[in-house]
């Protein structure tokens, strides 16, 4: 029998309907036996049949609705009940069950009509048996199977209402699930992404100070002093220190970061940016560099926030990342031919460009500017309805970057 749906509700009208079958033709045989009729041991033989047959079928697998062995099953169990109808007339009241098994187990094209078959031989079988007719003769069969038709047609309806919930209840914990590990994701990469910058700013700071230091301290030593030695040794480990510090950084830096330059990094996102409706190109102008992480980092966020805003929001069809190297400075600018916006119309809390709210102002102007006005940098936005926007950011390099000695 089916096995679709394991549920308690179901697994109890199965049992039900087991128990009605078994019940009917128990007392089919009983009453044949006990009030003597001439057929009593064939129709008592004919119910072990029918009922022995009917738990083959429950306990077979291949007994599936809608498949050939059901129709089978069906058909052998109908054909009984049939030379029970011409036995004994209390034969009829089997066809109640039959009524669900039909309707359950063939397509409605075919069950409608096996459950009308079955309705019209229990009222001529009580009919050839010569019972009293009275308009219950009729109407019981009748009923019995509108109420059939009704129930199982009312359950598969709500099987499949229910199948379709859990469908959707899976795929609504798996969205969940994914969105969690995103999240995850997206915080880890937040956490190294601080944590490379505070040990950049504090510790390899603090230990390129202390080297620079010894390294002067050397110089004015003399030669044979015997602090000169020690000294030395004191600014190799720091410099062995520096070293190792900087190393960690570069593996919590950013997965666009970890394989190559800025400008690759700046190039790869143009091209995972780039669609049939928009085209982004990159291009580095200048003498390209060595910066500090925050830097890199900096610049880099700060253009896949500007796209960002260019795909969410502009209608641009084409886009520019031009990553400029100057004797002082580096600055990054984001240009696209969209609809543009009017800046002094935003407000200080913090919106995208096309002037939306943006929770948290996560990839939004107030996030850029924070990000380059801790480096010491500046963002500029330039943008008019119908005329495109600029995003330029100017960060100004470091004094190693721009090969100066520091003292």
């Amino acid at each position: 029998m089916d096995t679709r749906a394991p549920t308690p509700v179901a697994t109890g009208l199965r049992l039900c309907l087991h128990a009605l079958l078994a019940g009917l033709l128990t007392l089919v045989a009983v009453r044949a036996v006990g009030d003597g009729a001439p057929h009593g041991t064939a129709v008592a033989v004919l119910a072990a049949v029918t009922a022995a047959l009917y738990g083959a079928g429950v306990l077979a697998s291949a007994v599936q609705p809608h498949t050939r062995a059901a129709a089978v099953w069906l058909a052998g169990l109908g054909a009984l009940w049939l030379a029970l109808l011409v036995l004994s007339p209390d034969a009829l009241w089997v066809a109640f069950p039959l009524y669900f098994l039909q309707l359950h187990l063939l397509p409605v094209r075919r069950g409608l009509p096996a459950v009308v078959v079955t309705a019209a031989a229990a009222i001529v079988s009580f009919l050839l048996h010569g019972q009293e007719v009275t308009p219950g003769t009729f109407i019981g069969p009748l009923l019995g199977a509108a109420v059939a038709v009704a129930t199982v047609l009312g359950y598969e309806a709500l099987f499949r209402e229910s199948d379709r919930r859990r469908e959707l209840i899976e795929e609504l914990v798996s969205t969940r699930a994914e969105l969690a590990a995103a999240e995850r994701t997206a915080g880890t990469l937040a956490e190294r992404e601080r944590l490379a910058r505070e040990i950049h700013d504090t510790l390899a700071q603090g230990l390129s100070s202390i080297q620079l230091l010894l390294r002067a301290a050397e110089r004015t030593l003399p030669g044979d002093a015997p602090a000169t030695v020690h000294v030395r040794r004191a600014r190799e480990a720091a410099q062995e220190n520096l070293s190792e510090a900087r190393r960690f950084v570069r593996a919590l830096s950013p997965p666009d970061l970890e394989h190559g330059s800025l400008a690759g990094a700046l190039s790869r996102l143009s091209a995972r940016t780039s669609t049939p409706e928009l085209t982004v190109q990159c291009a580095v102008s200048g003498t390209p560099v060595e910066m500090p992480l925050p830097y890199e980092v900096t610049l880099l966020r700060t253009a896949q926030s500007a796209l960002a805003n260019t795909v969410r929001h502009a209608d641009a069809r084409r886009a520019e990342i031009t990553l400029s190297f100057m004797e002082t400075s580096v600055s990054l600018d984001v240009v696209d031919d969209g609809r543009g916006f009017d800046p002094s119309a935003l407000p200080r809390g913090g919106q995208n460009r096309s002037g939306g709210d943006e929770p948290g102002g996560g990839f939004g102007l107030p996030a850029m500017r924070a990000r380059a006005r801790s480096l010491g940098g500046t963002l500029s936005v330039e943008s008019a309805p119908g005329q495109g926007t600029a995003v330029a950011v100017t960060l100004p390099l470091p004094a190693a970057a721009r090969g100066e000695e520091v003292a």
